[in-house]
């Protein structure tokens, strides 16, 4: 199927006339453009975890919350630095860190979130 956008043949999503790129562009360019409605949406939708929650995260997953903490204060000190893009695929969106072993908090691999997500689904 012809894109109307670009005019390329590139994957479609079901039912839609632009292909999955434009798209993208196109909700991104939009999110961009009514910012601050999105982030008072997200607010309202609960998009954020409560405090009640967040410390029972932090109670039951200590060595979890500890490396987080520890490599979020080590990029804050300048002892390690982020990459700008992801270790595996190269992708510059999004990159988090992820633990190989919260024993070692500041080893850190850095991945764009769908890599990072595809990492833990083939975790188990």
């Amino acid at each position: 199927m012809k894109c109307v956008k670009c005019g390329g043949f590139g994957p479609h999503y079901k039912d839609d006339r632009t292909c999955k790129e434009c798209r993208k562009a196109m909700v991104r360019a939009n999110r961009k453009k009514n910012l601050e409605y999105y982030r008072a949406y997200d607010r309202e939708r609960g998009n954020r975890q409560d405090i009640g929650y967040i410390r029972e995260y932090r109670d039951q997953n200590p060595r979890r919350y500890k490396a987080h903490n520890a490599v979020n204060n080590a990029l804050r000190d300048g002892r390690i630095r982020k990459l700008d893009a992801c270790e595996h695929c190269g992708n510059p969106e999004r990159v988090v860190g992820h633990h190989v072993a919260y024993d070692l908090p500041l080893l850190v691999t850095w991945l764009c979130q769908g890599c990072h997500v595809q990492l833990h689904r083939e975790a188990g």
